[in-house]
């Protein structure tokens, strides 16, 4: 007799329903969201599993990538299906959500979506890093412009390389907006190291993609 399975993925434990051909449960569990303990509750069971099915999302890719390479044919679920499919059911918790995703992969009631490489993974994960230091330090920059403002001291149109040494010019004589502006110059100074570090980074992995390429 086969069997499927569906884990209903969180933060710290994840409810995973097996069930059989006629959709009857055979084992119900909380497992650590980690693929060491995922694998070892699968291969512990007396059962083999045919399938697993698990909703997409962030750390569904990485649960996902661990069941595989451990053996298990796993597959990642469309998240806008997988909602319209378990809306119906009157009270949603995990356990029970874990039961209808298990029920799902039995009738083939699911739309898979493309697992991310861990490469893939990478890339927009510096891109996503990249993005924020970017916006922290645009964040700096015009605090540091309002502040300013507030005094009658205007910035004006200047480049982000001239914009330190304008910032100085307009606080010189003036001891608290001294320090003011210079805490907020060396927060926007660490800001732009590790942007361009992460920037520098980007352009390598791009250039090495493209060779790759061909």
């Amino acid at each position: 007799m086969e069997h499927y399975a569906g884990i209903d993925v969180s933060l710290e434990l994840s409810s995973v329903c097996v069930v059989d051909t006629q959709g009857k449960i055979v084992k119900e569990a909380k497992v650590a969201s980690e693929p060491e303990a995922l694998v070892a509750f699968f291969k512990a069971l007396s059962i083999a599993v045919k399938r697993i099915g698990l909703e997409a999302g962030p750390l569904s890719q990485w649960l996902h990538a661990g069941l595989r390479q451990a053996g298990f044919e796993t597959v990642l679920l469309e998240t806008r299906h997988v909602k319209a499919a378990l809306s119906a059911m009157m009270v949603k918790t995990d356990r029970k959500d874990a039961l209808g995703l298990a029920q799902l992969i039995r009738l083939g009631w699911f739309r898979s979506v493309h697992a991310k490489s861990i490469g893939s993974q990478e890339v927009r994960a510096l891109l996503v890093a990249r993005k924020q230091l970017l916006g922290r330090l645009i964040d700096v920059e015009l605090s540091i412009r309002g502040i300013l403002r507030g005094f009658g001291l205007k910035v004006g149109q200047v480049t982000r390389k001239a914009f330190e040494a304008r910032i100085r010019e307009l606080v010189t004589g003036q001891p608290t907006l001294e320090r003011i502006a210079g805490a907020m110059l060396s927060a926007r100074a660490s800001l732009k190291v590790e942007y361009e570090k992460l920037h520098r980074l980007y352009w390598r992995l791009f250039a090495k993609t493209r060779s790759a390429g061909g």
